[in-house]
């Protein structure tokens, strides 16, 4: 099972401790494959992307952003080896020609958006319970206010090992976490313009690209665009692991979740073009930071091109079902992380499908976006 909402988490961890005042959370009944890569939040949609919605959008600037040539691929798994049953089957996808950014969306570039539209992320937002009852259980009791307030989930490594089956040992419901303060409210993104902006849900990503006159990639043209105009590779660079030879990708090297070595020099985010680009001159389509595209995630959405010849342009299913959590209302994720390595989470494949709620933010979520050709 992958991971639930924050709030769900909060209140899986409220029961199990009679009420207990912990300020750290978990996922339940977790797939461990999967809880190194997305954990989840709560509900706080809505009313901040009206300012947004209202404001005059502007014309998309090119600059920083690469022309992918249109063509026709493979898409789903490569692999048997780590490939998931939501890969398949593989199939045949026409992309349309489009720009996208050769890199993750920057803290300095976030930034430029915050202070134009006074916009405020979800994690700067209280918890509507009204709204996040929807996504959870009948019946699930409200919990204290206190875990009502504005905040983010934060890797916090333990440091021993520990089982894999349980996400409550390694990430932390911090309040005051969010895209300024990612570790939490004593953390700063000062001198960190370069680095990928996370603590981000999709609407937070949603919202940047509505006003820099842009869009989120499909699910499709993400995949297709990681593939670097290789059809035949299992991640970006080609087949060889991403921890064989020189590193190619900004990952965990070493035993999740309790000892990093570091290999690639980093702990946790790298600033964006550290690692050489990909076929297509994009930077960062493996590890670093998950990113939002547009899709909703249906869990068998593969099988509808069963028995089409090419695919033109998918948008994404017309709603989202995903079995491990079937009140949870999920979009899909891309590329991995710097939590990911191929003996827990092999998240950075270019056919790797990660889904989670559209309110999810987290240490390690972040986005790029696209543009049409006009």
């Amino acid at each position: 099972m992958q991971q639930y909402t924050f709030l769900v988490a909060a209140l899986t961890l409220i029961a199990s401790a009679c009420g207990s005042k912990q300020n750290t959370t978990s996922t339940n009944s977790a797939d461990s494959s999967e809880l190194c890569c997305m954990p989840a939040t709560s509900t706080r949609l809505g009313s901040a992307l009206a300012a947004v919605n209202n404001d005059k959008k502007n014309t998309p600037n090119y600059k920083g952003m690469v022309l992918i040539p249109g063509g026709v691929f493979s898409m789903g798994g490569r692999d048997k080896k780590f490939a998931r049953a939501d890969e398949f089957p593989v199939h045949k996808v026409k992309i349309n020609a489009f720009y996208m950014d050769e890199t993750e969306v920057t803290n300095a570039q976030f930034a430029a958006f915050v202070n134009a539209t006074g916009y405020k992320t979800v994690a700067e937002r209280a918890i509507d319970w009204e709204e996040e009852k929807k996504n959870v259980p009948p019946g699930t009791p409200k919990p204290d206010d206190q875990y009502l307030q504005p905040g983010s989930l934060v890797f916090a490594p333990p440091n021993h090992e520990v089982s894999l089956d349980n996400a409550l040992v390694w990430w932390s419901w911090v309040t005051g976490a969010d895209w300024k303060h990612p570790y939490g409210p004593a953390s700063s993104i000062t001198g960190k313009d370069n680095m990928p902006v996370v603590q981000v849900a999709w609407e937070d990503a949603y919202a940047y690209a509505q006003w820099a006159g842009k869009r989120l990639p499909t699910e499709a043209e993400w995949e297709y665009a990681a593939r670097g105009g290789h059809d035949d590779y299992v991640y970006p660079w080609g087949n060889e692991g991403v921890d064989m030879g020189k590193v190619k990708a900004n990952s965990w090297q070493g035993h999740f979740p309790n000892q990093n070595t570091k290999r690639d020099g980093y702990e946790t985010m790298a600033p964006v073009k550290s690692f050489a680009p990909n076929g297509f001159g994009l930077y960062d389509m493996a590890g670093n930071v998950w990113e939002w595209c547009n899709d909703w995630y249906h869990h068998d959405y593969y099988q509808t091109f069963a028995n089409v010849a090419v695919a033109d342009n998918p948008q994404g299913p017309t709603e989202s079902y995903d079995p491990m959590e079937p009140f949870a209302k999920k979009k899909v994720t891309r590329g991995g992380s710097y939590l990911c390595n191929d003996t827990y989470c092999s998240g950075y494949r270019a056919a790797a499908r990660m889904k989670s709620t559209p309110e999810s933010s987290a240490q390690h979520i972040g986005f790029r976006c696209v543009a049409n050709v006009k």
